[in-house]
């Protein structure tokens, strides 16, 4: 397969602060996490671009499948906690989670995450809310915030690595590498890290070789299988946020353990 030569898209030029974004001539969208000194950590502000974007691309003929990958080395450390420090922004988290997580996880084309380094707490979430997953050998992943107070998105990790070992990585907070990644299911794929984003465009374009119609079926059908999504999410995200997450926010009670 040819590799795909990039070119401007109508992301590219959105005023994004947060993240990169590039469309490819094999109508592949690219969003990269760019908080390059704060380790990607995603903020109210990039949870909104993103979902900007996502909204933007799921219309646009130009766009038929989405990478997402992070930049210096690193796909996200998480949610950034500077922000629950200040009451005044509860509930704009809140709601821009919210909202983004459901965009993500309901986008109607292919989504693959392509991740280096750390992919922690949100970074994780985000990872595993795409349909697919590869990696280079220095991937790192797990959700030290339980730790802290913030219980960890359970459904979507259990789907792909069973009920076991997302109990074991959501209970104990435990980071696993690329290889135990690989080996439970995380991932598909492991490959180095300056062949990733290539790696990443190969897959993608395989994927978009079967028919659009096809793939959007088989997306709505892959979304809507197993429990549904409104009634794990409502409990997992929305409940835990706000019965326990903000609540141990406005006590103070938030350390970080990473």
């Amino acid at each position: 397969m040819a590799t795909a030569q990039f070119i401007q898209g109508e992301g590219e030029c959105m005023n994004y602060e947060t993240i990169q974004t590039t469309v490819t001539s094999d109508r592949i969208g690219i969003i990269k996490l760019f908080r390059t000194t704060k380790r990607n950590a995603i903020s109210i502000q990039m949870r909104e671009e993103i979902s900007r974007c996502l909204m933007d691309w799921m219309s646009m003929d130009d766009v038929a499948g989405v990478i997402f990958t992070g930049s210096e080395g690193t796909f996200s450390a998480g949610f950034d906690l500077n922000e629950f420090s200040s009451p005044e922004k509860h509930e704009q988290i809140l709601r821009s989670s919210s909202i983004y997580h459901r965009n993500v996880w309901h986008f109607p084309k292919p989504t693959l995450a392509a991740i280096s380094g750390a992919a922690l707490g949100g970074g994780f979430d985000l990872a595993v809310f795409c349909d697919l997953r590869i990696c280079d050998d220095t991937a790192i992943f797990g959700h030290p915030e339980v730790k802290f107070g913030a219980p960890p998105i359970f459904s979507p990790l259990k789907r792909i690595v069973g009920d076991g070992v997302a109990r074991d990585l959501c209970l104990t907070g435990r980071r696993i590498d690329a290889t135990e990644a690989f080996r439970n299911g995380l991932v598909s794929e492991l490959t180095t890290i300056n062949a990733l984003l290539h790696r990443a465009t190969e897959i993608m374009g395989t994927i978009l070789e079967a028919p659009e119609t096809t793939l959007q079926f088989m997306k709505n059908y892959l979304l809507n299988s197993g429990q549904v999504f409104d009634e794990w999410f409502a409990v997992e995200h929305d409940q835990a946020f706000r019965e326990v997450l903000l609540k141990r926010a406005r006590e103070g009670l938030f350390k970080k353990p990473y």
